[in-house]
């Protein structure tokens, strides 16, 4: 994946496009298989879900069109004429202006798990980790947990595991390649490796005591 004059993303590598920060453009030459996860950042704005920008997106064709990513007005509808596309729908479904956050990076950052060492982690044995990074003050973060044959990790709350590697259970399912797994506020469970398993670890925000932006109703058109 190239993102122009913020780099490349080779096979392997994480990133981390903090809210708002610009970057791109964004584009792929051949195949390419990412993994993507999105979601409200420490400033408070959230993220609108799939159901939520389908049904926006409903309620705005009634007075304008979508073209090439902007939002474009109709000459009788009250608003501005031509907007952002994502941020017309934000601004319907919340009832107010959107204001971009100030970035807390100035640019995504791109790294390359490879070039680190494994550390084992304590109370576990036959599992060890490599930390990637804890972002902002909201305390997000990811890192690639291993685990030897047989070994057994304790996977924690509001993060999402996705298995990179390797055959077991969590929980009480099976795992294998491409496997996710997401454990809410509160939830635990184990994860026990049938054979040598890699794992990538996303750590979600803590939001405690952060208002989110009250949303008004919205339902898609029939």
């Amino acid at each position: 994946m190239n993102f122009d004059r913020n780099g490349k993303m080779t096979a392997g590598s994480f990133g981390y496009f903090p809210e708002g920060a610009a970057y791109g453009p964004q584009t792929s030459e051949g195949r390419s298989v990412t993994a993507v996860l999105q979601f409200g950042g420490a400033s408070g704005s959230g993220y609108l879900s799939r159901q939520e920008v389908q049904a926006g997106t409903e309620e705005l064709k009634k007075s304008g069109t979508f073209e090439g990513g902007i939002f474009r007005r109709n000459d009788d509808a009250e608003g501005r004429r031509n907007t952002d596309g994502y941020q017309a729908i934000w601004e319907h479904v919340n009832g107010q202006r959107m204001e971009y956050p100030k970035p807390r990076y100035r640019d995504p950052i791109m790294v390359d798990p490879a070039n680190y060492e494994w550390s084992p982690m304590k109370d576990m044995p036959g599992v060890s980790n490599k930390p990637l990074g804890t972002f902002t003050e909201r305390q997000c973060g990811a890192a690639v947990i291993k685990l030897a044959r047989g070994a057994t990790y304790r996977a924690g709350e509001r993060s999402v595991y996705l298995v990179l590697s390797g055959t077991g259970i969590a929980g009480d399912a099976s795992y294998r390649r491409l496997t996710a797994l997401h454990l809410d506020e509160g939830e635990e469970t184990d994860i026990v490796a049938r054979d040598e398993t890699e794992i990538l670890c996303l750590v979600l925000p803590d939001l405690e005591g952060v208002e989110a932006p009250r949303a008004m109703h919205v339902e898609a058109a029939e």
